[in-house]
């Protein structure tokens, strides 16, 4: 049925593999299916499937775009079934996102979901309904979902002042000589003051001992903005578009919308910039994106480099992956890296093989690790006479173009990531008008500029040639000046390798290198795993407070939370206007002011809490033994709070709000914290004991 309506409805003839994936899915899996062998309508058929069972599907995009694209491509499909179909981007309405959601499947960028389910957790009215039901989740990409973004926090926001002003740190940490005030550690995630660079600032700031409990909030200030200044770099990290600092993602190259750094990072990068500071806010509530999509019945999904993280997507979630082979025989040629021994080397040979293999006119795809290194490879290419387009978080919102043209006859385009663009590459370009000449070329020719700190973000370059059986090649060139070498493997830098005088070999490198890499992979899956941990706890304590709350909010159950001496103060308010609706929302707000001053609680313990391991306890049972005891009593404290206000509202005899004391935020925001780039606070911690106590020397 769903190849007979794919043909009319779309004019696609679903392959064999397609129908596998669909049904894999339908058996709740995450399935692994090849660039380019669609796996959109893969989704879709499982989509319809579900929906024809009377399940809710909400499918998980990774941007806007893709939200919008597929939704209405696969319209026609849909309706072939008589499934109903909507989708949801930023910026979208109540009442139009319930609409959406009323669809038997909804196509929602995930943190768009995220959103949506925090905005509900502050409902006031019985009648005003969640969304929508947490049912069936088909998650695309679903590797980098729910996996690498797995614990990052999504947040509800609101209230407020303006944020306190960094500029005096900015401006002071810029007249610090870099190895004279302070020196950045080898790995580049450390940076402290030396003595004189203490002793500088110290004077500056008018002879205030940065150590004592007076200069605490002082040293704590000079440190973030001496992160921001050595150890984030504009067009690697971030780029300033609009007024404002926008974070890079680094696993997909483009802009990380509402996505901000924590603990005054992000504000110490706009008084670096100059930029005018952000708004300072109360964070309402968070839930973590595994969080979020543990709470659905039935979780499925599908990406082109899931079986790597099979194992953790079974732990965490509990389901199977497996993978689908292609409907034709891969053909691409995969060369071995080529390595050399610093970065002018690497750039060099790299600009060599794009020259020649351009003179056949074979389409390139070029991938970098960064905005900069994407610009400086375009700039040298021009020097060579040759014109490359660029893909990168500058002008990500072109991409879809783009990348349709990229397999065009002689086309070169750079691009900082291609993990979920969303778009194939078909030879010839978008109407394969041309493909006969690029196949006769060789196909779509690969090559990565420095590997990714993970092999399924190589996998996602490498894929984008050999679609479909089309013929391509990818060779990636690497050096011991690799961003991914120096964070990881530091003793391997160029300079030192020159003290031993030691001979350089291309397999020794690339050893070097897929050992940086499995470092660099090992450290994010144990960070993502800490993080998770430390995330546990607040979960259990937020469904908690959230069942309360829908307890409450219910018109049969308004009073749960009224003790004796509330129940006499209602008696005494009797036959005023609204008294229920007036008792559920000082109960309500009570109940949600508690929970924002536990939330704030839990974070303060968090960034603390790596102190603990100096008196040899474990941070994460002593973070959750913090957790345990200020949630003892949790009720009770709500409950007092709300009897006091209503008696004072007995002695007022009101029952509006704003004489009582109860305000809630005029505006809210959403965002999402991206991971600290310097590691969480006790890998932070554990760093500075590690580097005050390294010996000095090549050995160390």
């Amino acid at each position: 049925m769903a190849r007979a309506v794919a043909w009319a409805a779309l004019g696609i003839d679903l392959f064999d593999s397609q129908l596998v994936g669909a049904l894999a899915l339908l058996d709740g899996h995450v399935v692994q299916m090849g660039t380019g062998e669609g796996k959109t309508v893969t989704g879709a058929v499982a989509a319809a499937g579900y929906a024809l069972q009377g399940r809710s599907v909400q499918l998980f995009s990774v941007n806007d775009y893709l939200a919008r694209r597929d939704a209405e491509w696969m319209s026609p499909f849909y309706r072939g079934f008589g499934v109903g179909v909507g989708w949801i981007g930023e910026g979208e309405e109540r009442e139009r996102r319930r609409a959406a959601y009323a669809a038997d499947v909804t196509y929602v960028p995930v943190t768009e979901a995220g959103f949506d389910v925090l905005r509900d957790r502050f409902r006031t009215e019985p009648e005003d309904v969640e969304l929508f039901v947490q049912d069936v989740v088909i998650v695309d990409e679903a590797d980098a979902v729910l996996i690498d973004e797995a614990s990052t926090p999504l947040v509800l926001a609101g209230g407020g002042t303006g944020g306190v002003s960094q500029r005096e740190a900015a401006q002071l940490v810029r007249t610090l000589v870099p190895g004279v005030d302070y020196e950045v550690d080898a790995d580049g995630r450390n940076v402290a003051l030396t003595d004189r660079g203490v002793d500088g600032v110290e004077a500056a700031l008018g002879g205030v001992n940065l150590f004592d409990a007076a200069g605490h909030d002082h040293l704590t200030t000079i440190n973030v903005a001496l992160h921001a200044q050595a150890l984030l770099h504009r067009d690697v990290d971030y780029i300033v578009r609009d007024g404002r600092i926008q974070l890079v993602n680094a696993s997909r190259g483009r802009i990380a919308r509402l996505q901000r750094w924590p603990d005054g990072l992000h504000a110490a990068v706009e008084a670096k910039e100059d930029l005018e500071s952000s708004t300072v806010s109360e964070i309402l509530d968070s839930i973590t994106i595994q969080a979020l999509v543990g709470r659905y019945r039935t979780v499925c999904g599908m990406s082109g480099t899931a079986l790597p993280v099979a194992e953790q997507l079974a732990d965490r979630y509990g389901v199977r992956t497996g993978e689908v082979g292609p409907h034709r025989p891969v053909i691409r040629e995969d060369l071995p890296d080529r390595a050399y021994p610093d970065a002018p080397s690497q750039l060099r040979a790299a600009l060599e093989y794009i020259v020649a293999e351009h003179r056949s006119g074979r389409p390139l795809l070029v991938g970098t690790g960064s905005v900069a290194q994407s610009e400086q490879v375009a700039e040298e290419l021009g020097r060579c006479g040759l014109d490359a387009v660029v893909l990168n978080a500058k002008n990500d919102a072109d991409e879809a173009a783009i990348i349709a043209r990229a397999g065009e006859h002689g086309r070169i385009t750079i691009s900082t990531q291609m993990a979920g663009r969303g778009t194939d590459i078909r030879l010839g370009g978008a109407d394969g008008s041309d493909a006969e000449r690029v196949i006769a070329a060789g196909g779509l020719c690969v090559v990565g500029i420095g590997r990714y700190d993970s092999r399924r973000l190589d996998d996602q370059l490498r894929g984008r040639a050999g679609r479909q059986g089309d013929p391509g090649t990818s060779v990636f060139f690497t050096s011991l000046d690799d961003d991914l070498v120096r964070r990881h493997l530091p003793g391997f830098s160029p300079s030192l390798r020159k003290a031993y005088d030691s001979p350089f070999t291309t397999d020794t490198a690339t050893e070097l290198v897929d050992h940086a890499q499995r470092l660099a992979e090992g450290l994010q899956h144990r960070s993502h795993r800490n993080t998770l941990a430390f995330s546990e706890v607040p979960t259990e304590q937020r469904l908690a407070v959230l069942r309360l709350r829908t307890a409450v909010l219910s018109a049969e159950r308004d009073d749960l939370l009224l003790n004796g001496e509330a129940r006499t103060a209602v008696d005494a308010l009797l036959g005023r206007h609204r008294i229920h609706a007036s008792v559920r929302e000082i109960s309500l707000h009570h109940l949600d002011q508690y929970w924002i001053e536990h939330l704030d609680m839990l974070t303060a313990a968090r960034e603390g809490i790596h102190l603990r391991s100096l008196a040899r306890d474990n941070p994460l049972d002593e973070y959750n033994r913090i957790a345990y005891r200020a949630f003892e009593g949790f009720a009770g404290r709500v409950t007092d709070a709300i009897a006091a206000t209503l008696t004072h509202a007995a002695a007022r005899g009101t029952l509006d709000p704003e004489p009582l004391g109860l305000r809630r935020p005029s505006t809210t925001w959403t965002y999402m914290v991206i991971e600290d780039p310097f590691g969480s606070p006790e890998q932070r911690f554990g760093n500075l004991l590690l580097n005050a106590f390294r010996p000095a020397g090549p050995e160390s």
